[in-house]
């Protein structure tokens, strides 16, 4: 093995080109996810929310029902929800 300024050329190649190689598959992964995005979509499914579901599904659940809480008594402040809520109701919280 040659080293170079304490650098094993052989290590460094072999970290090189495995991260060249793991690249080159993120890519291909990358590019089969638009594929289904682009299969989903022609099937009218809305990407933008597909993304939403996908990104909810990584979240554990009590920090979904937490984020849901939350969007909800916003919502609701800003008179968007299903009804508004009185002056309590915002104190409350």
């Amino acid at each position: 093995m040659s080293q170079v300024g304490g650098v094993s050329s052989a290590q460094l190649r072999s970290f090189v080109e495995r991260i060249e190689r793991l690249e080159e598959e993120k890519a291909e992964v990358s590019a089969q996810i638009r594929e289904v995005f682009g299969e989903a979509n022609g099937m009218g499914f809305d990407i933008k929310i597909l993304r939403q579901v996908l990104k909810i599904r990584k979240m554990e659940t009590q920090e979904r029902l937490e984020q849901e809480e939350l969007l909800d008594l916003y919502l609701s402040a800003l008179g968007m929800g299903e009804t508004p809520p009185n002056e309590e109701e915002l104190t409350a919280a």
